[in-house]
């Protein structure tokens, strides 16, 4: 499970079809902000996790051990389960 940045509206509608809104989800009651030190909070919708998604991401980390870049999305991999390793 993860969050990306901001997806292009044609990559949400398409991914929408896919996705199964969550029932007791382990985030649920959490809030997400907009940004790195941004107040704003996400208007967020949880999903069920059974999507799998190739997505772009590296491992350089702040000095509080925070990421500090963003998770982008390339592609779906519907080719794939999240059971298969």
């Amino acid at each position: 499970m993860g969050r990306t940045t901001t997806l292009p509206q044609t990559t949400a509608r398409t991914l929408a079809g896919h996705l199964t809104p969550a029932v007791g989800h382990p985030w649920e009651g959490w809030t997400f902000s907009a940004g790195w030190g941004s107040r704003e909070t996400l208007n967020i919708t949880l999903v069920e996790p059974g999507l799998v998604v190739e997505v772009s991401a590296d491992v350089a980390r702040d000095g509080a051990g925070r990421f500090r870049h963003p998770v982008r999305l390339l592609r779906l991999r519907d080719d794939l389960t999240p059971g298969d390793s």
